[in-house]
């Protein structure tokens, strides 16, 4: 038997490398990674039939051979990133990049590899995209630097778009790594830039930085800048995401006092806070992961949170539990159950913190961790309908109540698929770049629903604990292994179906889960009790 795959290099005998065998002892379902030449490559068996596919995930570089394999396509076990195993196409995030594509052949028993050899040290790929056509008089504006604009650009000249592209940011960076900045504050630019400013120019996409949007006129399909010029758009993107929460005290303009927003914001709490006391307002994920980084650079950290344990509200009172020993472990100092009443200053400075109980806290630096606002306050009178918590509300499509706008990532309330489309926020990285896909493709009138399942990480003190699913109003949690030890897996349960799950050295449940879900399977408090966990295939 000998199978081609649809996808390789030229056949050119000069430009490839010897052809270098595996036996095929592989069963259906299963992977295998291998060294061919410098390149690493992953082996798949598949419906009856062998592909092979670069080895690392193109987002951090994880080992996909630790992920999960089901059907067609393979999740990485550390962030969710999902591809191809035919094509190595992404599809489903985070990360933009898909991955190299080998031509395999089965002969006599043996599966043959064959590779080019100018691509052999190549790890990932970028998609096939077309440039702009200056006769085409049509025009995309995507308000917002995110994820969510950098994919729906990336998306619309991969499906042959030729349009004019514009996307407009407040920021001074072109699109960026954001999580990294609460995991890694002094982290340089140019390390954390999702694509370079010549990616932008190749593609015809043109990147309008330091520039805001101050409303937006749908009848006549316009948006206005804050310096007052105006741009006509045919389709519209809103992907403005959501800026950190203000703290609502006497004293939360004292220099000192900062937010987590920016690259700049960031580089400048890492070096206010070198050997100077710190105290971290919040305790949930941007607040924990602060408090976590500064634990070793900063003289002392505290943290003020208003529930009894961290991430109490999101991840559960145990995980929570965990999550402050370990800190504590770090010298960092938690004062729980209380908030801030005001903060104290000298000559315009931040000096102190006073609590709701009295409690006085000396401070060189606060950074707050408090919630987000959507940004969508531009959108006053525009028609475009908002919810309660100033939400863009879209369908299933990304579309809004506009026709030809859409919007997309942390702004927006969206149909959350695993829920029976209940209308949901969901602040996650990943998400975000789905919806931008989402949103391109129904621009093009490529009918495409968001089913993407959301896929979270955190990280303390380098561990790393992963999130799926959706456990708003959960109403029991069951752990497998233990949390004390921190080695577990914990199910979230909601009419004894698993809605989420969370993990800490538990790898790959949480990819496994995640891909059960997307592919529509329901988990039950069943599977979720039982001592076998093979039903899992870990």
């Amino acid at each position: 038997m000998e199978t081609r795959q649809e996808r390789g290099p030229d056949d050119n005998p000069e430009e490839l490398t010897e052809l270098v065998c595996q036996e095929t002892d592989l069963k259906d379902g299963e992977m295998k990674a291998v060294d061919v030449g410098e390149a690493k490559v992953l082996i798949v068996r598949a419906h009856g039939q062998y592909t092979a596919i670069g080895s690392r995930c193109s987002h951090y570089g994880a080992p996909l051979i630790k992920g999960v394999l089901l059907g067609d396509r393979v999740r990485c076990p550390f962030h969710g990133a999902c591809f191809n195993v035919r094509t190595g196409d992404i599809e489903d995030y985070p990360g933009l990049d898909s991955l190299p594509c080998y031509k395999v052949t089965v002969k006599n028993g043996h599966v043959y590899v064959t590779i080019n050899k100018k691509t052999m040290t190549q790890t990932k790929r970028v998609k096939e995209m077309c440039s702009v056509a200056t006769d085409i008089k049509h025009t995309i504006v995507l308000i917002g630097g995110g994820p969510a604009s950098l994919v729906c650009a990336e998306t619309l000249r991969q499906n042959d778009y030729k349009g004019r592209i514009i996307m407009i940011t407040k920021d001074l960076l072109p699109p960026f790594d954001k999580p990294k900045l609460s995991k890694a504050m002094n982290v340089e630019s140019s390390n954390i830039l999702l694509r370079s400013h010549d990616f932008f120019h190749e593609f015809g996409i043109e990147l309008w930085t330091q520039k805001e949007v101050i409303s937006v006129n749908t009848a006549d399909k316009v948006v206005k800048l804050s310096d007052g010029s105006l741009q006509r758009y045919d389709q519209l993107l809103i992907s403005t995401g959501c800026r950190a929460r203000p703290l609502n005290c006497p004293g939360w303009d004292l220099e000192g006092v900062k937010l987590l927003q920016t690259y700049e914001d960031a580089k400048e709490i890492h070096t206010l806070s070198l050997g100077q006391k710190a105290v971290v307002v919040g305790t949930s994920f941007i607040g924990m992961e602060a408090a976590s980084y500064l634990s070793d650079k900063a003289a002392s950290v505290s943290v003020v949170g208003t529930s009894a344990y961290p991430y109490e509200r999101s991840l559960g009172p145990e995980i929570g539990q965990m999550t402050l020993k370990m800190m504590e472990e770090q010298s960092v100092k938690f004062y729980m159950k209380s908030g801030v009443s005001e903060i104290r200053g000298h000559n315009g400075k931040v000096k102190e913190v006073v609590l709701k109980d009295g409690r006085v806290l000396e401070a060189d630096v606060v950074i707050l961790g408090i919630g987000v606002i959507p940004n969508s306050d531009f959108l006053q009178d525009s028609g475009v309908e908002i919810d309660s918590k100033k939400a863009v509300i879209v369908n299933k499509l990304m579309m809004t109540n506009v026709p030809g706008v859409f919007s997309a990532g942390d702004v927006t309330s969206f149909p959350l698929s695993i829920r029976g489309d209940q209308m949901v926020s969901i602040g996650h990285w990943q998400m975000s770049h789905s919806q931008g896909r989402v949103a391109a493709l129904n621009m093009l009138n490529k009918q495409t629903e968001i089913k993407s399942v959301p896929f979270f990480w955190t990280v303390l003190l380098g561990k790393s604990i992963r999130y799926t699913g959706y456990n708003e109003g959960y109403t029991e949690i069951i752990f497998k292994g233990t949390v004390e030890e921190r080695k577990f897996l914990a199910f979230y349960i909601k009419e004894s179906v698993v809605v989420a799950a969370a993990s800490l050295m538990f790898d790959p449940a949480v990819s496994r889960l995640a891909e059960m879900m997307a592919t529509g399977q329901r988990i039950t408090k069943t599977q979720a009790l039982a001592d076998d966990l093979s039903w899992l295939q870990m």
